[in-house]
């Protein structure tokens, strides 16, 4: 997609604008780098069908383009385009959509609903959980890890949130976790349990306040400073490993199974959106969807078991 020229000036602007409004919002850094060169190729799809104007773009206009990545060839390799890049796709339309609308009051309507997966979103099992605890090991380190846990998987938050927290947005008073620097610069207020509090609050008295201290940041390294999404990344992985749990799984991997759980508990779905500072309720039907394959999943188990148990 990087090779493709543009070739009128006005979509080389809103390809750049673009960008900056999705910085502007505070996107995940993978987000502000591909999602212009999605809509690059979009660009290009458009002014090859002689369409030079977003205000000109149509829903058949848009089916014709899906029409055309379905059955477009991979660049990279043998083969065409997978579901989930048609996803990314589709999101990246939306986003775009989504900017011309608040930027120059344009915007299109994506006649598309959804592409199905080829994979199931992961999430790890209440057991799971409990394994990546047992193995937190004891002094600095191990507090710092069920901050992280309590971060990500008892309050639900995006890496980039968690990342950006201050000491001063524990607010162990009013058992509530503020989140100033949500997707789309969006605040909200997260509640706490007490089993978060205290993971938190034993994490800032005795491990976050050991040493002289610089930055306000609420996570932070050996080294004093604001600690990376990708440290904080590559210490899940560790735990993983060390859990033995054998899942491509991320910091995200902890929001989604959060989520999964409380839908599970019986929390009204709205409840959980709110909870996950989801701008649309339709965001949060996802876990619904994922909700039920666990629940198969776990019968179709719990039957192979029993006839095991009784072929023996």
């Amino acid at each position: 997609m990087k090779s493709i020229q543009l070739k009128t000036n006005l979509n080389k602007q809103l390809e750049m604008s673009f960008g900056q409004w999705l910085h502007t919002l505070n996107f995940h850094p993978k987000t502000i780098n591909y999602s212009p060169l999605r809509i690059r190729e979009f660009s290009h799809w458009l002014e090859e069908n002689g369409i030079k104007r977003p205000s000109r773009i149509t829903e058949n206009h848009l089916k014709d383009y899906f029409t055309y990545l379905s059955q477009r060839k991979n660049y990279r390799r043998p083969g065409g385009l997978s579901a989930d890049y048609l996803n990314m796709h589709l999101t990246s339309l939306k986003q775009f959509s989504n900017y011309l609308q608040q930027t120059r009051e344009l915007g299109f309507t994506i006649p598309v609903d959804y592409l199905p997966s080829n994979q199931r979103l992961e999430v790890l099992t209440r057991k799971e959980i409990n394994q990546l605890y047992d193995v937190i090991p004891a002094g600095s380190l191990g507090l710092r890890d069920k901050a992280m846990l309590a971060i990500y998987y008892g309050c639900g938050l995006r890496r980039n949130e968690g990342v950006g927290l201050d000491v001063k947005d524990v607010l162990i008073e009013r058992a509530l976790l503020h989140v100033r620097k949500g997707k789309n610069y969006k605040e909200r207020y997260v509640p706490m349990t007490r089993h978060v509090m205290t993971d938190l609050q034993c994490y800032i008295e005795l491990a976050r306040y050991g040493d002289d201290h610089k930055t306000p940041a609420l996570i932070i390294s050996q080294k004093r400073r604001r600690i990376t999404g990708g440290t904080l990344g590559a210490r899940f992985k560790q735990l993983l490993a060390a859990a033995g749990i054998d899942k491509l799984a991320t910091l995200h991997t902890l929001r989604h199974s959060i989520a999964t759980h409380l839908l599970e508990s019986g929390m009204p779905l709205h409840h959980i959106s709110r909870f996950l500072g989801h701008s649309s309720l339709s965001s949060t039907q996802v876990y619904a969807h994922v909700s039920t394959d666990l629940s198969d999943r776990n019968e179709v188990q719990a039957e192979m078991k029993m006839k095991e148990d009784v072929n023996r």
